[in-house]
């Protein structure tokens, strides 16, 4: 995506206005950051995932990239999203086959295991609530 944005905002720059060329370049620039998998916490396995959630009871989300709904919910996580392991499902297929065993054979994400019960896309702030009860104090 940033790749693209520098190539068009160079031709723009060169063959039109530096102005446009500037602006085309933010935008994409903003929409490389808003969709890279970058901004996600470190990925994991499901079976990692699972063992260390049995051990501290945190949460576990399944996640894949692009997913408008898997970036809505790690923006409105803010730092809390740390607080929880995440599966990507298109790197891991335990992790595709847990949320499809879950969503009745769909790939619904982002998709939350926590406590024993499965939760397809839960409202971020009751989210942020759990991660917070179960954060472990270091």
């Amino acid at each position: 995506m940033l790749g693209c944005g520098v190539l068009l905002s160079a031709v723009l720059f060169v063959d039109r206005s530096p102005v446009v060329g500037v602006a085309v370049l933010v935008i994409f620039g903003a929409l490389a950051v808003r969709l890279s998998p970058l901004i996600f916490p470190r990925p994991t396995t499901a079976a990692e995932a699972q063992a260390l959630s049995a051990n501290d009871g945190r949460a576990i989300i399944y996640w894949r990239p692009g997913c408008r709904y898997c970036l809505r919910l790690r923006s409105r996580l803010g730092r809390e999203a740390r607080r929880a392991y995440w599966v990507d499902i298109w790197r891991d297929p335990a992790g595709a086959a847990a949320v499809r065993a879950v969503t009745g054979g769909d790939e619904t994400v982002p998709t939350v295991a926590l406590g024993g019960e499965s939760f397809v896309n839960p409202d971020p702030e009751w989210l942020r609530q759990q991660l917070a009860r179960t954060a472990s104090p270091s």
